[in-house]
């Protein structure tokens, strides 16, 4: 079993909760949004949350996967996990502070949500504490609109999205957005279509400032950012009725999200070959796609 302080210990502990706490808040939004959403529109019964516990086969830890199906959002998920446990000869290698021992910690949220309809932008958001002999943050926000005529960093949700997650890092530094931006703006492309896969947000990894409860602020403030700004985009373009090539575009947009997620997500890499859990990891595939 690693060989751990329990400085660190008692610092992945306090992630873990907030990240569970965090869970349930965003659960509870999309539900109240699942309400909200007009009949004429969605007539389906609205969707609840399926909370499944899970154990972690390798070392120890687990998490809780929250899985959704409804008729505003057509799938989404929010997860969390917690693991202590050690790097593979491959992974150590490429992880700061792993080489000599590859024992780690980590803490982590991740959710996705694709709403069924193509006027309402789908989002990822995920946000992570990792300790090997070093300890760092990570994570994230992004929001990807599907139709073209949204697909501007000048749209009306681009820039609420954008100022909100500016908002956030600006209380701390404000070289961080502009950095952070730049970084997601970079992460989210599409090297074979040549193409960004949304309009983006903010990317940061290997957040060590040497504060701790600074970098454990911005943290949570990323988290509380996205839970503010998503739900105000829902509400905005939840009652716009849609056409049939809508949803075709929307289908089509949806491939470059699997093909990204499959491809190149680090997340989806790192969590195949640390021991995660595959029904969690791969709950960020759309529903239904095409490809033209």
């Amino acid at each position: 079993m690693p060989n751990l302080t329990s400085e660190i210990e008692a610092r992945r502990e306090r992630a873990k909760a907030w990240f569970e706490a965090l869970q349930q808040r965003i659960c509870a939004e999309l539900e109240r949004l699942e309400d909200e959403a007009p009949e004429t529109l969605y007539p389906e019964t609205p969707g609840r949350f399926d909370l499944r516990p899970w154990t972690r086969e390798t070392g120890s830890g687990g998490g809780i996967g929250g899985f959704f199906s409804g008729r505003l959002f057509e799938k989404a998920g929010v997860h969390t996990s917690a693991a202590t446990a050690r790097f593979s000869p491959e992974m150590a290698a490429a992880m700061p502070g792993a080489a000599e021992d590859p024992s780690y910690v980590s803490a982590s949220i991740s959710l996705i949500v694709h709403p069924r309809s193509p006027r309402v932008p789908a989002v990822h958001m995920n946000t992570r504490f990792l300790s090997t002999a070093v300890s760092w943050f990570g994570g994230g926000a992004d929001l990807t609109p599907m139709l073209d005529e949204q697909r501007s960093q000048d749209a009306d949700d681009a820039k609420l999205f954008h100022a909100a997650m500016q908002a956030a890092c600006d209380a701390f530094d404000p070289e961080w957005y502009p950095k952070y931006k730049a970084w997601c703006d970079e992460y989210f492309f599409l090297p074979h279509r040549g193409e960004p896969r949304g309009i983006g947000g903010i990317f940061y990894d290997r957040h060590d400032t040497g504060d701790f409860e600074r970098d454990f602020a911005f943290t949570r403030a990323v988290g509380e950012a996205f839970l503010d700004v998503y739900p105000k985009i829902v509400r905005h373009r939840m009652d716009e009725p849609w056409t049939e090539a809508d949803r075709g575009e929307q289908l089509v947009r949806r491939g470059r999200y699997v093909e990204f997620n499959l491809l190149y997500d680090r997340g989806t890499m790192f969590g195949l070959k640390a021991g995660g859990n595959i029904a969690t990891i791969l709950s960020s595939m759309p529903p239904l796609v095409a490809w033209p």
